[in-house]
Formats: structure tokens, C-alpha cells, sequence
């Protein structure tokens, strides 16, 4: 697997830059990051679950903390700060941003929402079924 050599934050442009040791370089828009965050309050429990986020466009990363050696855990400018990004799951984001991008449409499509629609309010539990 390959092994991230270099990673940075790049506030004004909304990307993470990060150079693997295989040569390849992706520069992972935030908001991609943001909306296929491998968090529980995002993938859900489960194929079907999972809940799909709008009005994620500016989001901005405040923070980036190391775990491990094995990946980084983003803090959102939306408070979002429970996804651990492993080496292979930001090297799938930046392989596959473009088929990602189309899901992530398609998904908005079928549910009837914008990119930039507001989240809706959450409601009191944080795990329900629909």
C-alpha cells in the first residue's frame, strides 16, 4: 500500500495535497473529503445507511490530527471531526475523484437535493433507521 509522503492543507484553494511514495500526487478537494467522510454519522451503520450531506461546498478543514501511522482525522469547519482518513481511503478519494464526484451527483439527483441545499436539522437520537 502505498505510503503518503507529504500532506498539506491548502486553505484557499479548499484542497489536501497529498503526495504518495508510488509518484502519485492528488490534491482532494475538501468537499469531497466532507461528504464521503468514513464516519458512522455520515456512511451509517450499514449499506443503505448512509446520510447523504449537502451544503458542504465551503467547507474548510480547521484541523488535521495524525493517528497512528496509518491516517489523519480532519476537523471540518462544520464540526464535523469523527472521520479517520486511512492512506488507502485518501488514496481512493484522489484515484477515483472523478467517478466519486458522479456517485455523489447522482445521489443528489435521486434524492432531490442541490450540492448546496442546507443540511437538515439534525433530530435528538444520533443513530435512527429511516
Amino acid at each position: 500500500m502505498p505510503q503518503p509522503t507529504d500532506i498539506t492543507v491548502h486553505q484557499q484553494s479548499r484542497v489536501l495535497e497529498v503526495a504518495f511514495d508510488d509518484g502519485a500526487r492528488f490534491r482532494i478537494p475538501f468537499e469531497l473529503m466532507r461528504v464521503y467522510s468514513p464516519s458512522a454519522e455520515v456512511m451509517g451503520h450499514g449499506p443503505g445507511q448512509e446520510v447523504l450531506q449537502t451544503g458542504k461546498r465551503d467547507v474548510l478543514i480547521t484541523g488535521l490530527e495524525p493517528v497512528g501511522h496509518y491516517a489523519v482525522r480532519p476537523e471540518f469547519s462544520d464540526g464535523h471531526a469523527s472521520g479517520l482518513f486511512t492512506w488507502d481511503y485518501l488514496y481512493k478519494l484522489g484515484s477515483q475523484e472523478a467517478a466519486l464526484w458522479a456517485d455523489y451527483e447522482a445521489r443528489l439527483a435521486a434524492a432531490g437535493k442541490g450540492r448546496d441545499d442546507a443540511m437538515p436539522a439534525k433530530a435528538g437520537g444520533s443513530c435512527h433507521s429511516h
